[in-house]
């Protein structure tokens, strides 16, 4: 391909480039996301946040090519950064993610039932208790990965016909037991739904949504004490301290109250909102990322405005 033609690719693949995950290095330094192309980038917080930080401190320290189709979601050990796609889930080390040529350190695929299956994760969990991994998606199945083996020890299935859209740690225990539309399983709640949720949990607490609308349960009595008045469908919340943090198909982040009030809504880049990540390691780079559909990442170093963009090149 001739460099004229390969900008013009380029060019298209940023224009319908869209961003579904992301994750913050284990020291708060970097942050990496995962597109629809299979591509991570590395970005450099300490780069793009520095005083006199140019254009070219917003651009990614590194990208490579991690999976051959969309990366649904990324999570972080202290030592590796672990992404899933198609059925495939990978760890990359930390040290290694900006040096050239960087390969996975290793592989896995997930339990599935015949060769021509291969549904997507979008949904991982990672369980310190007993340094476990918890995968989620489109085959309705949710599988537990020993990350010290590598072997897969647990796999439980969800309601027919549905996929597992969500997870989240929680402290409330229930073994063996399922709840439409969650079910718990060694102090993990595992959403299990036919629609795309988004799950959060704080204390008693748990907000679920993606259609028909955002609402708040108290877990312990398993029952919904507010519905929030946002019609667009909701991809992505997170409780932040008196705050409900959510984003979705439209372009902004709503922050909710509890009592259902909305306080705000901060305008964003993307027209739809898949993954929102707070950087809660690093006081010095505390920030709030929103990234969709768009090659560019929000970020908002106060979470009433968006500060600038990183962008992919």
């Amino acid at each position: 391909m001739l460099p004229a033609e390969m900008d013009v690719s380029r060019s298209l693949e940023l224009l319908h480039m869209t961003v579904y995950s992301q994750c913050f290095s284990p020291c708060g330094k970097y942050l990496a996301v995962g597109n629809n192309l299979g591509q991570i980038g590395v970005f450099s917080l300490s780069s793009a946040l520095g005083s006199e930080a140019k254009e070219q401190n917003k651009e990614p320290s590194a990208m490579f090519q991690a999976h051959s189709g969309p990366i649904y979601c990324l999570s972080s050990t202290d030592r590796h950064l672990i992404s899933a796609g198609d059925n495939e889930v990978k760890g990359w080390l930390w040290t290694d993610l900006c040096k050239k040529g960087c390969v996975a350190a290793w592989c896995r695929a997930a339990p599935s039932r015949n060769n021509l299956e291969t549904p997507e994760i979008n949904s991982l969990v990672l369980n310190h208790v007993d340094n476990s991994l918890l995968l989620g998606g489109g085959s309705c199945h949710i599988h537990v990965m020993d990350l010290e083996t590598g072997a897969f020890t647990v796999s439980f299935h969800g309601v027919s016909g549905g996929g597992v859209m969500g997870a989240t740690l929680s402290m409330i225990s229930s073994p063996g037991v399922q709840v439409h539309p969650a079910a718990w399983y060694r102090g993990v709640i595992l959403q299990i739904s036919t629609q795309k949720f988004c799950l959060a949990t704080d204390s008693d607490w748990m907000v679920c949504g993606g259609g028909p609308m955002l609402s708040l349960w108290h877990l312990r009595s398993v029952t919904p004490t507010t519905i929030f008045p946002i019609q667009e469908s909701q991809q992505k919340v997170m409780f932040y301290q008196d705050l409900i943090l959510c984003a979705g198909h439209s372009p902004h982040i709503n922050h909710c109250q509890i009592n259902g009030e909305i306080r705000a809504q901060i305008p964003s880049t993307p027209s739809s909102i898949y993954s929102l990540c707070i950087n809660e390691t690093s006081q010095e780079n505390k920030v709030l990322t929103a990234a969709g559909s768009s090659s560019r990442i929000d970020v908002f170093t106060n979470f009433r405005y968006r500060a600038f963009s990183l962008t992919f090149t």
